[in-house]
């Protein structure tokens, strides 16, 4: 008898199991990276965050459109656009992910499993913003400085989106050291304005959550993380795309800025 025919009921629901992760077009197994494992990648983790991440995103669009809630003095409007600007943000990263970029797709696209800092750094946010409204609520009554901040976090958000939606498949969460044979350099549209257009798109939606919500030590200090991990990562990535693409990528480097502040 082959090797190949099931010989018992266990080997025969094995071999199924392993024929439908393979046509299974729900799956989110990324082609080139395995995901981290801190959340499991499977449609029912992908299909439950979506679903929290759309509740977050329904109930602080509520509360933004509706002003608030006065004799709540912590629903404001600005504590509903950061809920809402937060999981769009990572909702969205899927949603382009795996609309543009399927073989990359897995439940890391949410970008949620982004190490503790990230969730520090919002957390301290919340904390920031939620202390200084109730002892000093004078402090967050200047609303020319969450408008400036609403439009930093949407232009910001949509600059990251169109970013990623044309680069495609040339796009990853995580710098490519090697290059693939469907790596292309991609120089028009938003990339021929923005060096690293995703990168900016986040600087300035970042910087944007923490002016709609007035934080002055939070802005300070976002802007100071982020200059610091894109300065550092700009530097590996562009190594490797000298590698990748040589002399043209030297040239629309010295062509295009990142136009990211002090970040040439």
């Amino acid at each position: 008898m082959s090797s190949d025919v099931p010989e018992n009921f266990e080997d025969r629901l094995r071999q199924r199991a392993s024929t439908t992760r393979n046509t299974n077009t729900l799956e989110t197994i990324p082609v080139n990276h395995q995901p981290h494992d801190n959340i499991p990648n499977t449609p029912l983790a992908a299909s439950t965050i979506s679903f929290l991440l759309g509740s977050i995103f329904s109930l602080g669009l509520t509360l933004f459109l509706t002003g608030g809630i006065s004799d709540r003095w912590w629903a404001t409007y600005q504590l509903g656009f950061f809920l809402a600007a937060w999981s769009g943000f990572h909702w969205g990263e899927f949603a382009v992910t795996a609309g543009w970029n399927r073989d990359k797709c897995s439940v890391d696209s949410f970008l949620l499993d982004n190490g503790a800092m990230y969730h520090i750094a919002n957390g301290t946010a919340l904390v920031e913003y939620l202390i200084t409204l109730y002892l000093k609520p004078s402090l967050k009554a200047h609303h020319y400085i969450s408008l400036i901040g609403i439009i930093m976090a949407v232009i910001g958000q949509t600059l990251r989106a169109s970013a990623m939606i044309q680069a495609s498949t040339n796009f990853s969460h995580i710098v490519a050291l090697r290059k693939l044979p469907s790596h292309r350099l991609v120089t028009d549209g938003v990339y021929s304005v923005f060096r690293h257009p995703s990168y900016a798109g986040f600087f300035y939606w970042a910087l944007g959550t923490q002016l709609v919500l007035q934080n002055p030590i939070s802005s300070i200090g976002f802007v100071l993380v982020l200059w610091r991990f894109f300065s550092r990562r700009i530097k590996v990535e562009e190594r490797a795309l000298v590698n990748f693409f040589g002399e043209e990528y030297d040239n629309y480097r010295r062509r295009v800025s990142t136009n990211i502040p002090f970040i040439r």
